[in-house]
């Protein structure tokens, strides 16, 4: 049980506090806004930010509507690779931890609007973007840290290799 504790602390807690104000906001959405109903505190922010209610049956961006189910199966194993991959991860893999942990969050978020009500809730509308919520925030920022966790990663991985490499190429002279 400890060894549980001290490989998926961190993911439940990241995981869990995603999942909780994911479905937190699209009730408060649902329940104070009909569908299409768009609101903004302030009359001039509406042309950039506002809440609308809306829903989607496809994917981010709204690409490959009315296949929900494809997507409620797809989702189930991308959040049962990372459950089981998880824990594998390097104590010192940070970024990857972080980004798996957000990815998981949103992709479960996202599963339990298709499995409860058949399709997501969607609300936050920035300009002419596409209208997302915090489950899509989540995955689009935890691709994004894995994407900035694995160039670092790989940056560190030359700067140690380049002494070597100098020695390397110092020790192949004559001479020297």
């Amino acid at each position: 049980m400890k060894k549980i504790f001290k490989n998926y602390w961190f993911f439940v807690l990241v995981a869990g506090l995603i999942i909780l104000l994911d479905q937190w906001t699209k009730g408060l959405v649902r329940a104070n806004l009909a569908m299409g109903e768009i609101w903004s505190p302030w009359s001039w922010l509406s042309p950039y930010a506002r809440v609308v209610h809306w829903y989607n049956t496809g994917v981010a961006f709204g690409m490959f509507q009315d296949h929900g189910v494809l997507f409620t199966i797809l989702n189930s194993f991308i959040a049962g690779f990372i459950l089981i991959f998880f824990p594998r991860l390097s104590e010192n893999d940070w970024f990857l931890k972080v980004a798996l942990s957000m990815q998981f969050g949103g992709a479960v978020g996202n599963l339990i609007d298709r499995m409860t009500i058949g399709h997501v809730t969607d609300f936050v509308s920035i300009g002419n973007f596409a209208v997302f919520n915090v489950a899509d925030a989540s995955v689009t920022v935890g691709v994004a840290v894995m994407i900035i966790g694995l160039w670092i990663q790989e940056k560190r991985e030359k700067e140690r290799k380049a002494p070597m490499d100098e020695n390397q190429h110092l020790d192949s002279k004559p001479g020297i």
